[in-house]
């Protein structure tokens, strides 16, 4: 999808399809209040009427609510509600007046996260036998109307949105395909597509030399091999770590899963998706940030290799860790990933992983869980979920959870045999190894997919791709 300024009044925009919203309170304006369908248009939150007053032929209405309760958020949803009624049209030229309310950047960025974000399709796999025609999609967006700044924020948005339906499709491709080895050659190939980003691959035996006890470990169970995928994008300041967990299929090891929605186990990689393609934006948006990008990837089996209950294993930092559950096996490996990390320099820290199923049971599928062990940093990463829609709520860090963590033979295990805070002291585990530096976690397993929001529906959402270039936007200073 492309996006431009229309600067043409709204009953002269050449389009197949033209929205415009309503608020309550508020009449049609005037070129449309009296063409065929006018009398179904409603304010009512996400109502839609379809009007044909002949030029344009198709004006579709989108009801907005109360105004004060209108936000960008509200502009992603009537975005999307729009998108799908364009595909019922076969409409691939959309035009959008931008509601009067509002900062109108934010606004405009939000009509093209919803729009672009609706328009994705995990396809690839239907039609083989012709019974399955292709979706028509949409092939532009004008905003009407829109000023200059707001046409500059429409362009990071739809170059963030194109970035989080890349990680979507990460998300949805099987494990089959999806191993670490694909990871490792989509890094390679944002690499070679900009000049600022360098990838490193590291294999099986040179993550055994680095000491990461816990990439190794998990990935003794499988015939795939792990890779440790690094980026590194130059740019001025202070270096932005950024850490994602991408076990490209999660049977539980040892500690096998119920088969029930196993198959989704194939998306216990969005935390590394999201990573991969988030510094993918950052270079195509030309953010002076510097960024150090780790992505510890591993399929997690049983076989007669796979770490065992019991088993004791070395982190990179040195620490000891029983292992007492194999299907938290998302913390071992960030743990290496976040060690490593730190001491290659990384000045500040954000983690992203679908690391525990508690935080779906505590927060929903509406925001994702964030633990941090700085006020300041853990902030700006609220604010910029808050910015992009990709909201995240603060949990407690407290010396109380870290005895949950603490081993009786080693120094700390990976599960606690209590029942209680699963995503915090997951979290307190992981603070182990940032070395003091700020750091922010970010537990995704509740938001990385079937969130049921009209623009990402119920499959992968690429959750986080959006906050993370928010957040390097802001550190650019942009």
């Amino acid at each position: 999808m492309e996006v431009d300024l229309a600067s043409q009044a709204p009953a002269e925009v050449h389009a197949d399809l033209l929205c415009i919203g309503l608020f309550e309170g508020d009449e049609l304006p005037a070129p449309f209040a009296d063409a065929a369908g006018a009398g179904d248009a409603r304010p009512t939150y996400k109502r839609t009427a379809l009007l044909r007053p002949g030029a344009p032929e198709r004006v579709l209405v989108v009801g907005l609510g109360p105004r004060a309760d209108f936000d960008p958020e509200r502009a992603r949803v009537a975005a999307a509600i729009a998108s799908g009624q364009a595909a019922s049209l076969e409409a691939g030229r959309v035009a959008w007046v931008p509601p009067d309310e509002g900062d109108d950047a934010d606004i405009a960025a939000a009509l093209v996260e919803g729009t672009e974000l609706a328009t994705y399709r995990f396809d690839r796999y239907k039609g083989s036998d012709g019974d399955d025609e292709p979706r028509p999609r949409i092939e532009s967006l004008a905003l009407v109307g829109a000023s200059e700044a707001a046409g500059e924020a429409a362009r990071v948005a739809l170059v963030a949105a194109r970035a989080a339906n890349r990680a979507r499709e990460l998300q949805n491709l099987p494990a089959n395909v999806v191993t670490p080895s694909y990871l490792a050659d989509r890094a390679r190939e944002i690499a070679s597509a900009h000049e600022r980003i360098s990838a490193e691959v590291m294999d099986r035996a040179e993550v055994e030399k680095l000491g990461m006890g816990g990439l190794v470990g998990v990935a003794r169970g499988t015939d795939e091999e792990p890779r440790l995928i690094v980026l590194r994008h130059e740019g001025p300041g202070e270096t932005l770590g950024l850490v994602g967990k991408a076990v490209t299929f999660d049977s539980g090891g040892i500690s096998i899963k119920p088969s029930s929605r196993m198959h989704e186990m194939k998306m216990d990689m969005s935390g590394g998706a999201a990573v991969i393609e988030a510094v993918a934006a950052i270079a195509e948006l030309e953010l002076d940030v510097d960024v150090l990008a780790v992505v510890p990837a591993t399929e997690n089996m049983p076989s007669g290799h796979a770490l065992k209950p019991g088993d004791v294993i070395t982190q990179h930092n040195g620490k000891t860790v029983e292992i007492i559950n194999t299907d938290a096996e998302g913390r071992l490996i960030l743990a290496d990933a976040l060690s490593w990390c730190a001491e290659q320099g990384a000045d500040r820290i954000v983690d992203l992983a679908t690391l525990t199923g508690a935080v779906l049971t505590a927060l929903g599928s509406t925001y994702a869980g964030l633990v941090s062990n700085d006020d300041e940093w853990a902030s700006r990463v609220l604010e910029a979920g808050e910015a992009s829609g990709e909201l995240a709520w603060r949990l407690p860090l407290h010396e109380e959870y870290k005895a949950l963590t603490r081993g009786s033979i080693t120094d700390l295990v990976n599960a606690s045999e209590k029942r209680k805070a699963s995503t915090i002291y997951a979290a307190s585990f992981l603070e182990e190894f940032v070395d003091s530096k700020p750091w922010v976690h970010l537990d995704i397993a509740g938001t990385a997919w079937d969130v049921g929001r009209e623009y990402v529906g119920k499959g992968a959402t690429g959750f986080g791709v959006r906050l993370l270039v928010e957040l390097a936007r802001e550190l650019a200073g942009r």
